[in-house]
């Protein structure tokens, strides 16, 4: 099981719902194809999970 994730987000959150986009900026993700290193824990599973189709997801 990998220690960290690198979360980038592919797409634009500008059709996004409010909730979609808070939980983007929670990620520490701001503009396009912005990349952030977050701990591999069942928070950020969770958050990620809920803006899957925005983001793309790699284990380190």
């Amino acid at each position: 099981m990998a220690n960290k994730l690198k979360v980038t987000l592919t797409k634009s959150t500008i059709g996004a719902i409010p909730k979609h986009k808070l939980t983007v900026s929670a990620l520490g993700l701001g503009k396009l194809n912005s990349t952030n290193e977050l701990p591999d824990n069942a928070a950020t599973r969770g958050m990620i999970n809920q803006v899957k189709h925005l983001v793309k997801v790699e284990e380190i």
